[in-house]
């Protein structure tokens, strides 16, 4: 791991910014804050309105003076300044002035793989900001397979596929480390992008920002598979008329336009596979992937992989949190590296 385990433990609270919620653990405290990453601004004095879920119901609903933002993009901060208002409010005065009470308060955040330098230091200074002395930062795949109960300590292969909201991170771990990885540019944004693009297209329709999900779509029971629902129910607005119309749509037209950007998913699944040692790859064929993140409920989804790969795919209990509830778990001193003799034992 990037970061020691003992490091983490002197760790206070536990922050995994990511661009669809945020979610705050605090030791001792256990999961405090499940909120979306969203927060509404007065734009004419620069005052906050709502922030989490009541600001995310705003979205498309405001008049020209308020404007509803999300700080978080791709996991990465990219308003440093909004991010920290907006964590304040979701801590609440309480949760902060406990905080407070900390003479050297240390915070750990989950990053993207890869993420770059000036990703880092957002991250950095949005807990700086909000009073952290010290911030150690995450690998989100580490967390999230501590998360789920990989054992990522051993000397076997476990591989875990992060769905997001803007990317998707796919990479095998071993040793408590990360052997290969891949970070995408395709999440739950990006399906919801094909689902709006082919409903405007085909069908003429533009639909609410707040029906926007597939899942809301009538996708559900079996999902991306053919065994699901022919036709579909869907009201939206009329493209030339601007007037609420209704109509029914082919749910295969529907699942073949989702299929286009889950490619490109794939396609990093093959490239982590043909970059891992061989070893490695014969401990998956057992294994299988591990899906974790909000995005990873897509239902069908888990299927499709598992007839694209030919191998195991399963989900995580509780896949939209694992992240932040292994990095608890590492702060909470619950995860113990891998102790191996030093040679130099073993010749005495």
């Amino acid at each position: 791991m990037s970061v020691s385990l003992e490091q983490l433990r002197r760790c206070h609270v536990g922050v995994d910014l990511g661009a669809a919620r945020t979610r705050v653990f605090v030791k001792g405290a256990g999961l405090v804050v499940d909120e979306p990453s969203v927060a509404a601004v007065n734009t004419r004095t620069g005052s906050l309105i709502a922030v989490g879920a009541l600001a995310e119901q705003m979205t498309g609903r405001t008049p020209h003076y308020i404007r509803v933002v999300r700080p978080v993009s791709g996991g990465t901060v990219v308003d440093v300044e909004m991010a920290q208002r907006m964590l304040r409010h979701l801590l609440g005065e309480k949760l902060r002035r406990q905080l407070r009470r900390k003479p050297r308060l240390r915070a750990a955040a989950c990053t993207p793989h890869d993420a770059d330098p000036l990703a880092q230091r957002a991250a950095v200074e949005t807990l700086v900001g909000l009073g952290a002395r010290r911030v150690e930062l995450v690998d989100t795949l580490i967390a999230a397979a501590v998360g789920c109960g990989l054992p990522v300590e051993q000397p076997t292969a476990t591989m875990i596929m992060v769905c997001g909201a803007a990317t998707t991170q796919v990479a095998v771990l071993s040793l408590g480390s990360i052997v290969t990885a891949e970070r995408l540019p395709v999440g739950g944004n990006a399906i919801d992008a094909a689902v709006i693009q082919h409903l405007r297209t085909q069908h003429e329709l533009m639909l609410p920002s707040q029906s926007v999900r597939p899942l809301q779509l009538a996708l559900s029971g079996n999902g991306l598979t053919s065994l699901g629902p022919e036709v579909t129910e869907i009201h939206g607005r009329d493209v030339a008329t601007g007037l609420a119309r209704t109509v029914h749509v082919d749910t295969a037209a529907v699942r073949n336009a989702i299929h286009t950007p889950l490619t490109s998913v794939l396609d990093g699944i093959g490239k982590v596979l043909r970059d891992c040692p061989p070893d490695l790859v014969a401990d998956l064929a057992d294994r299988g992937i591990t899906m974790v993140g909000g995005s990873a409920l897509l239902p069908g989804l888990d299927q499709m992989l598992r007839d694209a790969t030919g191998m195991p795919v399963e989900i995580a209990e509780r896949p939209d949190i694992c992240a932040i509830l292994g990095l608890g778990a590492m702060m909470d001193g619950r995860i113990q590296p891998l102790v191996l003799n030093p040679l130099a034992e073993v010749a005495e």
